[in-house]
């Protein structure tokens, strides 16, 4: 560069501007930590809708579990002398969405028992976060289902006085829409609008759709998680259900209860989209998503749960390295190798 072109000042400065930092040279201010930031201001609504439901119990339930799922990652970062990561804020989702996915009336050593086994079993023994192919708190769920059948299938009543440190399951216990589902007929104590709003009973986390949904918003207009796994996921369910409702129940009733009941809009929206066990790529994400819902309703349809969105959602994520593989973009100008020959 002619230095008799330029001013005096910018020339002064041609050191600085002749500098290359080390990449990566495009930064963000997205980190972990605000990315699960807003996934917890997504998941208040439903939480603060449960507590109008369920009352103060609930919200015990939720805290226990995040306290949980907080302490055990701490403790075991500490034990095996790692960093401690607490500070992303990534154990304070899952062990929110651990007790969004238990009953209120659940005995809370339970709850803790959930998390501790999200985080330690599930996410820390495979490398911590990003390195764990199961989601957590699925996963927790359908440990504690295994091991804790019974208190995991006894759901309150809504609006009913529940203990708040003793579960009076006795006196209280409500069936869930899911199981009127599975027995071939819509529920006849509620009509859909309540359904979708969320004054039934079932999880903590799983019973407002709306509010569930209007969470979903906030990380979609936050570019947290894109629409391909919610649509594809929600709209596969809705399209079998619609076309394989039982002959005893009208096709749309039965479409609009499967989809409005039991945790497809908590799994679709909060949990599927999970960065760690989700596919990259777009296509992916569909493929991901209509393998989750024609998984659920098969599920729901053929085998002894009344639900199937959990088992649904961790079976596709062992899948996800294969739908990558798929789905992975080609370099430009790379020629695809024949069979037997080496690629160039």
């Amino acid at each position: 560069m002619d230095n008799q072109n330029i001013d005096k000042k910018t020339a002064d400065r041609l050191p600085e501007l002749l500098t290359v930092s080390a990449s990566p040279h495009l930064r963000s201010s997205v980190t972990t930590s605000s990315i699960m930031l807003t996934v917890i201001i997504a998941m208040l609504p439903a939480l603060l809708w449960s507590i109008y439901l369920y009352g103060i119990r609930a919200l015990l339930v939720v805290a226990v579990s995040t306290i949980a799922s907080v302490a055990s990652e701490f403790l075991y970062q500490k034990l095996m002398k790692q960093k401690v990561t607490v500070n992303d804020l990534s154990a304070v989702v899952t062990g929110i969405l651990v007790g969004f996915n238990l009953s209120p009336l659940i005995p809370l050593w339970i709850a803790a028992v959930g998390s501790v086994f999200a985080i330690i079993i599930v996410k820390q023994l495979f490398g911590g976060i990003g390195k764990n192919f199961l989601n957590p708190a699925l996963a927790a769920r359908v440990f504690l289902f295994i091991a804790f059948s019974k208190p995991m299938s006894t759901f309150a009543e809504p609006l009913s006085n529940i203990s708040l440190f003793k579960s009076n399951a006795d006196v209280i216990a409500s069936a869930t829409p899911m199981a009127s589902l599975k027995a071939g007929t819509v529920p006849s104590d509620i009509n859909i609008i309540q359904s979708f709003i969320g004054q039934t009973s079932g999880c903590i986390g799983e019973i407002s759709c709306l509010l569930l949904l209007c969470g979903g918003l906030v990380m979609l207009v936050r570019r947290v998680i894109t629409w391909h796994i919610p649509v594809s996921f929600i709209g596969t369910v809705a399209l079998l259900s619609y076309l394989f409702a039982p002959r005893t129940a009208d096709a749309a009733s039965f479409m609009m209860f499967s989809i409005f009941s039991g945790g497809l809009f908590l799994g679709a929206i909060f949990m599927a989209t999970d960065y760690a066990t989700c596919p990259m790529t777009s296509s992916g994400k569909l493929i991901y998503g209509v393998g989750c819902g024609a998984i659920t309703v098969f599920i729901r349809f053929f085998a002894g749960f009344n639900e199937g969105v959990s088992f649904a959602i961790l079976i596709m994520n062992l899948l996800v390295w294969y739908i990558d593989k798929l789905t992975r973009p080609r370099p430009f100008g790379k020629i695809k190798s024949k069979k037997g020959e080496t690629s160039k």
